[in-house]
């Protein structure tokens, strides 16, 4: 199938099937999904800029579907969720306008490529070994008798986070978080901001756990939240990429027919996991965003 607005042929059951996927693990994890939408649109041979924008706007309406699982479930915070939208469009602005830099010199497509590939690696290694480690302690005899799930490895550093005093500090009653200051929850939102302007989606594969690890949110409520921050931020991002000349819709509305199916499946799956097995089951993923973008770029992204 032709897509005229940027130049590309792609196989339109291809984009479904990759948007149908990315919406099971988008709605299980509270991602975007961008590290395998991204990665999976790069190897068709879209340019790096259509991906980045492309990838934003079909998150948009998967996000609205899984977010409204998650909202029914009770898994979204509000009040987090609005000051992290407010946060990401910020950096999503400021990760946009280093885009419109890069491609001034056409080095859009290795830039974007190696940082992708970068984060990806980092993300992924250290959530296997937080998950693992908080997995094993679980089995403790005192807590397995308490049916309690023991707290994230690096508890230790979200609860320096909680502890540190700017004000205004705020209460996060669905999170069970009491007086966290507004400010570092706006740093998380700008550096994820940053990272979804600069190399799409949502940045939900970085701001989920971040939600976990830096601010101390429940797992199931830092997936439910970060989904309805994403629908909400990816709009302004789809606006801003689009006004840039970034966006493809049509192949966001062809990913979107799949991505809204899957998102269902995956916020049902999560009924049956606890947060530890989630973030371990999460951590291999964008393993595989990162092996798409090395096979785009040793081979010249020709999987069509």
């Amino acid at each position: 199938m032709d897509f005229p607005i940027s130049g590309q042929h792609i196989s339109p059951i291809y984009l479904a099937a990759v948007g149908f996927i990315v919406g099971i693990f988008g709605g299980f994890f509270g991602v975007g999904g961008s590290f395998l939408a991204g990665p999976g649109l790069f190897v068709t041979g879209l340019p790096m800029n259509f991906v980045v924008g492309t990838d934003l706007a079909h998150i948009v309406g998967k996000s609205l579907v899984a977010s409204r699982e998650h909202l029914v479930r009770g898994n979204v915070d509000m009040k987090l969720a609005l000051i992290m939208a407010g946060g990401t469009m910020i950096g999503t602005e400021a990760g946009a306008q280093v885009i419109q830099y890069l491609k001034q010199f056409k080095m859009v497509n290795i830039v974007v490529g190696v940082v992708f590939i970068g984060v990806l690696i980092l993300i992924s290694a250290f959530m296997a070994w937080e998950s693992w480690a908080t997995i094993k302690r679980s089995h403790v005899a005192e807590l397995r008798l308490k049916g309690k799930t023991a707290p994230p490895a690096v508890s230790r550093f979200h609860e320096k986070i909680q502890r540190f005093r700017l004000w205004p500090m705020i209460d996060l009653a669905e999170s069970g978080i009491k007086n966290i200051s507004f400010w570092m929850i706006l740093i998380v939102a700008v550096v994820a901001g940053f990272l979804a302007g600069f190399l799409g989606g949502g940045a939900g594969y970085l701001r989920m756990p971040l939600l976990v690890y830096a601010l101390g949110v429940p797992t199931k409520v830092a997936v439910g939240t970060d989904l309805f921050e994403v629908a909400v931020s990816a709009s302004y991002g789809t606006l801003s990429h689009a006004i840039k000349g970034n966006v493809d819709i049509l192949i966001a509305l062809v990913m979107h027919t799949g991505a809204a199916v899957g998102a269902q499946i995956g916020v049902k799956l999560t009924d049956f996991f606890r947060g530890p097995k989630i973030r371990l089951a999460f951590s291999p993923l964008p393993l595989i965003g990162a092996a798409l973008i090395v096979y785009g770029l040793l081979t010249g992204h020709q999987m069509k």
